[in-house]
């Protein structure tokens, strides 16, 4: 082999090593993921798609996991701003708190602070007696909020999650999660890697227990939980190039195990879909003719901007319903027209109204006279109506100049 080949096979190996660098971090987010943890889902949340499921359904115990229910029944409760006092909370040394004093007044904010980052019992405990006035009433709302959302493998024994009793499924916390994003609260607090509780006696730092929302600027929550029966749990959120997913991982052997299969579930999801702009604000999607203006349209355009998340691979199509055949105004500016329809395949995913963009007066005497006169009907018509006025006009003439008898005379029969 000569120098030259050399030099250029050399050269080869390198140009493929740096391109297989480079495209690796694509690969692996769309390679499906190696999942050790017995339990897993990851959901894109705008279109309710599992990109990826692994006994889903399963019902498992998920520890501190249960305060996601214990946050909710609080945010449908109280008002944030309102002072409730600590209760009084027997924790072992092992349990997470933030040390609240019996009577200490902190806000339903802060303590749901506590809460969702620090996973503190007796933020549980406390926001349990002042939403349902006992603990044990809380556990009966708590279940019967999970039956109203449909969460059929979920039960709750506690507030906290230390009662082996508490049991959900993947499917089922995605849905609870899901329930929980409409709040802004929630979603701004669980995407906080720290936060200052100021309301209480004395000023307290806490840090996110979920280290991913520190590490990775793109996971935005949402809640950990731990025991040695239920393992090591993870409800996670992520946004990545306007994707939202959300992901459950249940019984990992380790925080390390728990956190890696979390991050291989978001990248996997993540590189599986895009957002695509179905309908753009302003753009022209139909015309309709004008009546009694021969030639002139008014434009049907879309009020909005829209836009979905398919699947990589799927495009968007758009199709127009009921435009006008014609329109006669008065038409204001903005008045509906019509509608398109967004589709994915053959599914309909989306409708956006069509509107006129400017206003159509109304018609003329000279306007709807010209065009009358200038369809083919019309000059017909105009046609018939003006022979027949010709006609009587000479009939009558005719009859004015015939010669009138004279007196005296009759006429002959």
């Amino acid at each position: 082999m000569s120098r030259f080949e050399v030099l250029a096979a050399v050269g080869l190996v390198l140009v493929l090593s740096t391109a297989a660098a480079l495209w690796a971090p694509a690969a692996r987010g769309a390679t499906r993921p190696s999942v050790s943890s017995p339990s897993a889902i990851v959901v894109e949340t705008s279109t309710g798609n599992v990109a990826y499921s692994k006994r889903a359904g399963d019902s498992r115990p998920i520890a501190s996991v249960t305060k996601l229910m214990t946050a909710l029944l609080t945010l449908e409760g109280p008002k944030l701003s309102k002072r409730v006092r600590g209760v009084g909370y027997r924790a072992a040394a092992v349990e997470s708190q933030i040390n609240l004093r019996a009577g200490e007044r902190l806000t339903v904010a802060d303590l749901l602070r506590g809460l969702l980052l620090a996973s503190a019992n007796d933020a549980a405990a406390t926001l349990a007696t002042a939403v349902s006035g006992s603990r044990r009433a809380f556990v009966r709302d708590m279940n019967q909020r999970a039956r109203a959302l449909g969460l059929r493998e979920t039960r709750f024994r506690d507030p906290v999650g230390l009662d082996p009793g508490s049991r959900s499924s993947a499917s089922d916390l995605v849905r609870l999660t899901s329930e929980l994003r409409r709040f802004a609260f929630f979603r701004r607090t669980v995407d906080r890697p720290d936060a200052t509780l100021a309301s209480g006696d004395r000023r307290r730092a806490i840090a996110n227990r979920n280290t991913l929302v520190r590490d990775h600027s793109w996971v935005s929550g949402v809640k950990t939980g731990h025991t040695t029966r239920a393992g090591y749990a993870l409800v996670a959120s992520a946004t990545r190039r306007k994707v939202t997913l959300v992901s459950v991982v249940l019984g990992a052997s380790s925080e390390t195990a728990r956190n890696a299969d979390t991050l291989a579930l978001l990248r996997y999801a993540s590189a599986r879909y895009r957002r695509s702009r179905g309908i753009v604000r302003g753009r022209v999607y139909a015309r309709a003719p004008i009546r009694y203006r021969r030639g002139a349209e008014v434009a049907l355009v879309a009020p909005r901007t829209l836009t979905h998340v398919v699947r990589r691979g799927q495009r968007l199509r758009r199709r127009v319903i009921s435009p006008p055949g014609e329109v006669e105004g008065p038409i204001r500016r903005g008045q509906r027209l019509g509608r398109v329809e967004i589709m994915v395949g053959r599914q309909r995913v989306a409708t956006v109204p069509l509107v006129a963009a400017t206003a159509v007066p109304a018609a003329g005497v000279t306007q709807r006279s010209k065009d009358y006169f200038t369809r083919p009907l019309g000059f017909a018509l105009a046609v018939l109506v003006l022979g027949a006025s010709v006609v009587v006009v000479l009939r009558r003439r005719a009859a004015r100049n015939l010669p009138r008898p004279r007196r005296g005379e009759v006429e002959a029969t």
